[in-house]
């Protein structure tokens, strides 16, 4: 019996990965889903000013963009309008100038390959990805899942007490990523509660399923808890933007109802139970006060926003070249600019977290890739925004959110960190819903 158990253990992969190959050449979105749901798999610790960090999810992504190569070679590639094909194409030749015309072409090439990663290869592989509606659903629901995992996490890390400090306190909800990515746990937790809210309202009428809306309602009730308890500024402004696009978009009465029901559940929640109250109050109240009395946090944005403007002045046609912030950050920088973050959980303790980006991705774009490389990110941003406004119905709808929640995010953070590839994701949903002929 034993000889027969450990014959069949050696066996048995082979032809299960048989079967798998075909299985994923038939449906790749299982590894657009795949992506999002590796995004969870807990990393350790980073050293943040490490040129490269690959993750599962990034390997997942790569398996994604080499299947869709192998279905190129076979023909069987859906197909794929040639504005959006155009728009790529313009990203990889901004990021080319500005690597060839940079301050260290050989320091720019991994920069390069990243936005070539993130802003074309992934987002392709995705769109190429997304024949029916059922891969649409597909990713959106590892978007939800994904979402669930962390904000589990979270609310467990807030309400033991073991989560990343704020205000001197281990409150902060995180999630599996630690204190060093510290918005990573919010914008999961923010996309799965826009998709799950997308997906509600798409199963509405008499052909939708009662019971995927009110799994699909709860799951987004469930996660505007651990979004409360991340203090994530940005994170809460885009999902309100979000939201609030989201429902004028379905139906603007919905958008009353949910104001409503969202401002009695935080009267219930924060109020009458006192979930997150003095954090949440704090820091909702310091919302208003960045412009007159900013606090540290927000004041470094602004002069890393400066310095960005200023390295792009000395380079304003293809830019410093990618990568090239963090080289040029200090001979630019106001004095008062802070040397670094502070960050601690109970797994490392206290460190400061070098600031190596402006914060800002439209001022990343401008520094590092000039006139010639922001007028191709909005040419691309655009393009898709304004083709999932005209076809926002069903998966579209959540493509619509979901972008939103990036170009609004991306006024105050920029790429970097365990989630990036979800942005990769977001923006071939975003591709997919934008095409004449999905």
């Amino acid at each position: 019996m034993a000889l027969t158990l450990s014959t069949v253990l050696r066996a048995s992969p082979r032809p299960a990965l048989r079967r798998a190959l075909p299985a994923l050449a038939d449906r790749p979105s299982l590894l657009a889903a795949a992506t999002v749901l590796l995004v969870c798999v807990p990393t350790g610790e980073k050293d943040v000013t490490a040129a490269v960090h690959i993750t599962a999810a990034d390997l997942a992504s790569l398996a994604l963009v080499a299947l869709t190569a192998w279905n190129l070679l076979r023909g069987r590639l859906p197909a794929v309008g040639r504005t959006t094909c155009a728009q790529f194409a313009a990203i990889v030749a901004a990021a080319a100038v500005a690597t060839v015309g940079s301050i260290d072409p050989a320091g720019s090439v991994t920069g390069f390959v990243r936005l070539v990663q993130v802003f074309v290869l992934v987002p392709a592989g995705v769109l190429c990805s997304l024949r029916d509606r059922t891969d649409q659903r597909l990713v959106l629901g590892s978007f939800v899942a994904a979402a669930l995992i962390e904000g589990a996490v979270g609310a467990n890390q807030y309400l033991t007490r073991t989560g990343a400090s704020y205000t001197g306190q281990p409150i902060r909800a995180v999630g599996t990523f630690g204190a060093l990515d510290i918005m990573a746990m919010s914008t999961v937790v923010s996309y799965g509660l826009l998709a799950a809210l997308a997906l509600a309202l798409a199963e509405r009428g008499s052909r939708g399923s009662v019971r995927l809306r009110r799994a699909m309602y709860a799951s987004a009730a469930f996660l505007a808890f651990p979004l409360a308890v991340s203090f994530s500024r940005g994170s809460w402004i885009a999902t309100g933007v979000s939201a609030t696009v989201l429902l004028l978009r379905a139906d603007a009465r919905l958008l009353v109802r949910g104001v409503v029901l969202g401002a009695a559940a935080a009267v219930v929640l924060v109020g009458g139970l006192g979930l997150g109250a003095s954090g949440v109050t704090e820091r909702l109240s310091s919302i208003g006060s960045v412009e007159a009395a900013p606090d540290q946090s927000v004041s470094d944005r602004y002069d890393l926003w400066s310095t960005a403007t200023r390295i792009w002045q000395d380079h304003p046609v293809h830019g410093a070249g990618p990568k090239a912030f963090q080289q040029l950050r200090d001979s630019h920088a106001p004095l008062r600019l802070s040397s670094g973050s502070d960050a601690a959980d109970p797994t490392i303790g206290f460190q400061r977290e070098p600031l190596l980006s402006p914060h800002n991705m439209y001022f990343l774009v401008l520094s590092e890739q000039g006139l010639i490389g922001i007028v191709a990110y909005a040419a691309l941003f655009l393009g898709l925004l304004l083709g999932c406004l005209r076809r926002s119905r069903g998966p579209g709808l959540a493509a619509l959110a979901l972008l939103t929640w990036v170009l609004v995010d991306f006024l105050y953070a920029d790429i970097g960190g365990t989630t990036t590839v979800l942005t990769s994701v977001v923006l071939g949903l975003a591709a997919r819903a934008a095409t004449p002929e999905a």
